[in-house]
């Protein structure tokens, strides 16, 4: 259902100039900006609310968002006032999901938090790249043109000693051509497979036969070969360490779950069909 107030339409209703509060010494998330009736709204309510708020208004000006923010969450205070009789089960039920969902992100956060010792991180950088076969790299140059007559034509012209670079950015329709057709180091399942393929069947220095791609045609001259070295641990720890903790993350959650007293078998005779039954909500 939708809000009837929200954080644009109270920034349509925001004056220029912030709402002053009131001069204190150490502000916090206690701190008091407004009282609707007898509710206090505070300073760590504001901040929860920007907090929650798309990126694009994150990037309005303060004063802006703070009137905007202090309007809307006195706005939504006297509307929750002026409500009387049971709240419906749409809003209890997704109350305790975003309470349930909260406290296990701050668990989550918990696990994410602890240190990697060196011994996790030593195991996860063999598992990765102890075993792992070192893999060729190339580096190539190419002429991407739009036919094969074209393409043949510039191979016939390289034959006969024109310089790859200067044929590059003459006739290149590439955006390496200006470059003179460098396309840097690359590796497996960078590049599109027919020129992978042919790259790597050309010894360093020759120039290939003209090869079609989704792309057009392409002349390619591999300048160098070499292969891949495993990066040292310290070049990777930011990376390990937080597979690792992504590690650790799953197996608390499947420790917890599997320790926990679970007894799934009321679900078993229900229809899965019920779930749509969104009227139950109201």
């Amino acid at each position: 259902m939708q809000k009837p107030l929200t954080f644009l339409s109270s920034l349509a209703l925001a004056a220029a100039v912030a709402l002053p509060v009131a001069a204190q010494d150490e502000p916090g998330l206690d701190t008091v900006v407004a009282t609707v009736n007898d509710t206090e709204i505070t300073l760590g309510h504001m901040i929860v609310a920007r907090a929650s708020l798309p990126q694009q208004y994150q990037q309005l000006p303060e004063d802006v968002l703070f009137k905007g923010l202090l309007d809307q969450l006195v706005q939504q205070t006297a509307l929750a006032d002026s409500f009387t009789g049971e709240l419906p089960p749409r809003v209890t039920l997704s109350l305790e999901n975003e309470t349930r969902s909260l406290t296990a992100g701050e668990a989550i956060e918990g696990v994410m938090a602890e240190d990697v010792s060196d011994e996790e991180l030593q195991a996860a950088y063999d598992a990765q790249y102890s075993d792992a076969e070192p893999e060729p790299e190339f580096n190539a140059s190419h002429i991407l043109v739009e036919t094969k007559e074209e393409a043949d034509a510039i191979k016939a012209e390289l034959d006969g000693g024109a310089d790859f670079a200067e044929l590059a950015k003459e006739k290149s329709t590439g955006p390496s051509g200006p470059g003179g057709g460098s396309l840097g180091w690359f590796g497996p399942g960078m590049m599109v497979p027919a020129f992978e393929e042919a790259v790597a069947g050309m010894e360093a220095g020759s120039v290939s036969e003209p090869v079609e791609t989704q792309f057009g045609w392409h002349v390619i001259k591999l300048n160098e070969t070499r292969t891949a070295e495993a990066p040292a641990l310290e070049d990777v720890r930011e990376e390990l360490e937080t597979q690792v903790r992504q590690t650790n993350v799953q197996e608390a959650i499947e420790s917890l779950t599997d320790s926990a007293e679970v007894d799934r078998s009321a679900a078993e005779g229900v229809d899965p069909s019920v779930l749509n039954n969104i009227e139950w909500l109201n």
